[in-house]
């Protein structure tokens, strides 16, 4: 055979692979600290990354990984997703930080999108929603609603993320109920069923008549339907079942539109690493439905809450505040800049308990 022809059938074979590689479905990974089923954190990510299949079909495949836990073995995760070929890995805890960096190290091809972190490279970009903005809303219904002004907060860990939820919620509940206490027991997990029911019950054991959690389950719904008379919010998704009552309302995380958007900026080739921190206004914290158990003067009072935040018009963290040990925080009318936010580690004037370390 002549070198000519030879060199023709190699640029052929050159240009099918090459057609057939640009035909395969981009590759998107998910890792997931719960169960898909848990009624709130991971079942939400999970409906984002069924919003990335029915957007763009069979032009990406999907593929996740559930209960992971944090660390190690989510590292070897992650590095087993980028070898099968993942063109994008989302990985979903705050936990995952330091491994998604270190596998991100090891793969300059592969996009990462690590959620609740704040370190970036550049194939790791960071992602958030301003929780705190419904937990704001969450604390106008919860000052209201309380008759043994005991209102308890079940914390998963002692991190910016949650502290910043206990405090934007008691500051409003505070405002609305000048008598109102939080008592808050950190559960040191995200996602425990057990754990989190025997959580919500000595905080109603010890007075509270209303339940907030950061944790990912519905055990404590359950608990409180239980008890009778217990008012629970949703944590990260509607969880419906249990209302109209206990659960009066809920904070929705939303990650559909960022990951289809996202997704589609690794398939077009515009992805670049990016830090993203979305609230009510572009729709990545959704507030549940405020169901009739709640009076509607107190329904009215919470949506032009939730209404003037997402305009813009009110900052949850707006002065006069104190830190927990009387210091000055914010002046009057001065707002909390992002950066001290992402890395708050004190509770405001009034909350009772340390931050444990």
């Amino acid at each position: 055979m002549k070198l000519t022809t030879l060199l023709a059938s190699a640029a052929m074979a050159l240009g099918l692979a090459s057609g057939a590689m640009a035909d395969d479905p981009t590759k998107v990974g998910f890792v997931y600290v719960g169960p898909v089923g848990d009624g709130g954190w991971t079942y939400e990510h999970d409906q984002g990354r069924k919003a990335v299949e029915a957007a763009f079909g069979d032009k990406v495949e999907t593929v996740y990984v559930e209960n992971v836990a944090e660390g190690p073995d989510s590292e070897r995760v992650m590095t087993q997703m980028a070898l099968e070929g993942a063109d994008l890995i989302f990985t979903t805890s705050f936990g995952y930080m330091d491994p998604t960096i270190n596998v991100a190290k090891k793969f300059p091809n592969v996009k990462f999108e690590h959620a609740t972190g704040y370190k970036r490279a550049d194939n790791v970009s960071t992602y958030s929603a301003r929780f705190y903005e419904g937990r704001a809303v969450q604390g106008v219904i919860a000052g209201h609603m309380t008759k043994s002004n005991v209102v308890g907060y079940i914390g998963s860990f002692p991190i910016p993320e949650v502290i910043r939820g206990i405090n934007s919620a008691f500051i409003h509940a505070k405002k609305v109920n000048p008598d109102v206490e939080f008592k808050i027991v950190w559960a040191f997990t995200w996602f425990d069923p057990a754990k989190e029911a025997d959580a919500a019950k000595v905080l109603i054991e010890q007075g509270a008549d209303v339940i907030l959690q950061h944790t990912d389950s519905t055990a404590p719904q359950a608990a409180a339907q239980a008890a009778g008379n217990v008012v629970t919010f949703g944590q990260a998704s509607d969880m419906a079942e249990y209302g109209p009552f206990p659960r009066v309302s809920s904070i929705i995380d939303n990650w559909g539109p960022y990951y289809v958007a996202r997704t589609k900026a690794v398939m077009d080739g515009t992805w670049e690493s990016v830090d993203t921190w979305d609230g009510i206004a572009p729709g990545m914290v959704g507030i549940g439905e405020i169901t009739d158990a709640v009076p509607t003067e107190v329904r009215a009072e919470a949506l032009a809450l939730k209404d003037a935040i997402a305009a813009g018009e009110y900052f949850p963290f707006t002065g006069p505040l104190k830190k927990q040990d009387g210091s000055d925080w914010l002046a009057e009318g001065e707002t909390a800049d992002d950066g001290t936010l992402a890395g708050m580690n004190f509770f405001v004037e009034g909350l009772t308990g340390d931050i444990p370390q």
